[in-house]
């Protein structure tokens, strides 16, 4: 990784440390959490924080380590579920449900890419992933934006698949019985 392009300021370093916190949790609260843990842990261990990649990196381990720990697991209310299913309209097209739609890992990896102009080299690093492996992420994040944008200037093609979808797995109606 190019390190004199990852050296900022530590407001710099904070505010990015931030965003990509941000879009690995969806919660404000959560991402400074992550991030001053991961920035105290870093001070502590290191005596200061210089780099992107390494305040990224603690970012990353810290929310892996916050799932795990917690086991969490994310429910959607029904609400936003319905929200989610249902076209949106031209201009109030919202990005962020867009993005939620994405699984975590596509989410992340185009967030490092497109946002923070990593390449897939320098993901893969930072990972610890082979970088076609990073590169199919990226590649299923932008084909899933597009064709979600496109089924919605097409409100005729077929409905949106969401991140539960599994295509080899039959489909079945709410509240219907697989077997019934």
């Amino acid at each position: 990784m190019n390190n004199t392009a990852d050296e900022l300021t530590p407001d710099a370093l904070v505010q990015a440390g931030y965003r990509y916190a941000l879009s690995l949790t969806h919660h404000p609260h959560d991402a400074e959490d992550l991030v001053q843990q991961a920035w105290m842990r870093l001070q502590h261990r290191y005596g200061r924080v210089d780099n992107k990649a390494v305040l990224f990196k603690a970012v990353r381990n810290l929310f892996t380590d916050r799932y795990r720990r917690n086991a969490i697991v994310v429910f959607e209310p029904i609400e936003d579920r319905e929200f989610a299913d249902k076209p949106v309209s031209g201009a109030s097209q919202d990005l962020d449900t867009l993005l939620a739609r994405l699984r975590s890992e596509e989410r992340e990896a185009l967030f490092l890419n497109a946002v923070e102009g990593y390449t897939a080299a320098e993901i893969s690093e930072l990972w610890g992933q082979p970088r076609g492996s990073i590169l199919s992420l990226i590649h299923r994040a932008k084909k899933k934006l597009r064709d979600w944008t496109a089924q919605h200037d097409n409100p005729r093609s077929s409905p949106s698949p969401t991140p539960d979808d599994d295509s080899t797995q039959p489909h079945h109606p709410p509240g219907g019985h697989p077997h019934g």
